[in-house]
């Protein structure tokens, strides 16, 4: 008995159209690949360096019913000038103290101390957030 072959010998009239489909294919999905990871790249980049000012509250003592200490670490661009929002709450999670704080010394990293006055007494001291000053 012969056996039939299908198709041609192997490596003798070069490739087929599926594996000329496939490469195609491959390289197709590599350009695609590398274009999405640096999109990924880039938008992450520009998240981070679009970032303003960052702060963040060290430490806080509440020193009576009316007033907390609050240390605050900010980091900013060294000729930037921005505001952060503290507020106090109480036991029962109302607020009690609210504050806004200008930093414009010329450092790219300043830490300070800030006073928060409150009606009551308060528990806490949350950094809300901090922002560009707005010029007026």
């Amino acid at each position: 008995m012969t056996a039939l072959r299908e198709g041609v010998p192997d490596g003798r009239y070069g490739r087929s159209a599926d594996q000329r489909a496939d490469r195609k294919l491959k390289i197709v999905g590599s350009v695609l690949g590398v274009a999405l990871l640096g999109v990924v790249a880039w938008s992450g980049a520009s998240y981070i360096t679009g970032q303003d000012l960052s702060g963040r509250v060290i430490s806080y003592e509440v020193v009576s019913d009316h007033e907390v200490k609050v240390h605050l670490e900010v980091v900013k661009g060294t000729d930037d000038t921005g505001v952060c929002t503290l507020r106090s709450q109480s036991e029962d999670a109302t607020d009690v103290g609210r504050k806004d704080v200008t930093i414009d010394e010329r450092s790219s990293q300043v830490d300070t101390e800030v006073t928060i006055r409150t009606t009551a007494r308060a528990t806490n001291a949350v950094l809300v957030g901090c922002g560009a000053a707005r010029e007026n």
